[in-house]
């Protein structure tokens, strides 16, 4: 699909938006007002095409175009390392939360090629960008919590350098969820956790408030909050 007819489809959809007040999200691009489900539809139709050109050729100007970029990505089927070398250009292009997790959320591929996907994050484990960080924490939370990797992913998630605001809270996000799905190594690793302070407590914030943990072990939790 040529570039011209992704915008013009982009505007269409844009102008049939009435209702859209715009969405705050810190740094990310001027937008256009499309809804999410509406660019998926829109990505879906470009990776069935000649997604590399798209991918190739992308403008990035708007938050449309970045968000189609992680989505094209994420559904495009080809051989895992064309696609992680999309992923490796991309990820220095992404300033914000939500193009961040659209990447990654939807990298779906990735549980058909664990170890080719874990070995492209290790190449982050040691990286102090915000959203490199990020990228690692919200990746192995989304394809990687099975039993074959959970004690490598805890281990990653502790030893990531978190300095910068989203990056923490994608490794909170990403503990407390380890929590819902194996709790008993989640509380292991909690009393024996090198995370700074203000992410373990926020990991813990974010375990009160999961539906996924039941009250008995919330209970435990808020003792367990560093002072």
């Amino acid at each position: 699909m040529e570039l011209s007819e992704v915008n013009k489809r982009l505007e269409e959809l844009a102008g049939v938006n009435n209702e859209y007040y715009g969405n705050v999200i810190p740094g990310k691009k001027p937008d256009m007002g499309v809804r999410i489900p509406e660019l998926r539809k829109l990505a879906k139709e470009i990776a069935k095409d000649d997604y590399r050109y798209f991918l190739d050729n992308n403008t990035f100007e708007t938050f449309e175009a970045e968000t189609l970029q992680a989505f094209v990505i994420g559904y495009a089927k080809d051989d895992i390392n064309v696609l992680l070398g999309y992923v490796k250009k991309f990820i220095p292009m992404i300033h914000d939360w939500s193009v961040n997790d659209s990447l990654c959320q939807n990298f779906k591929i990735a549980r058909k090629h664990q170890k080719e996907v874990f070995d492209f994050l290790m190449e982050y484990v040691d990286s102090e960008e915000e959203y490199e960080v990020r990228v690692v924490a919200v990746m192995l939370m989304s394809h990687f919590l099975n039993d074959e990797y959970i004690d490598r992913v805890i281990k990653v998630l502790d030893g990531l350098k978190c300095r910068d605001y989203y990056s923490r809270m994608g490794v909170a996000w990403a503990v407390a969820t380890v929590m819902a799905k194996y709790r008993d190594k989640c509380f292991e690793y909690m009393n024996n956790s090198s995370l700074d302070d203000w992410t373990y407590n926020k990991s813990i914030q974010k375990m009160l408030e999961s539906y996924r943990v039941n009250d008995e072990d919330k209970k435990i939790l808020r003792e367990m909050k560093r002072k």
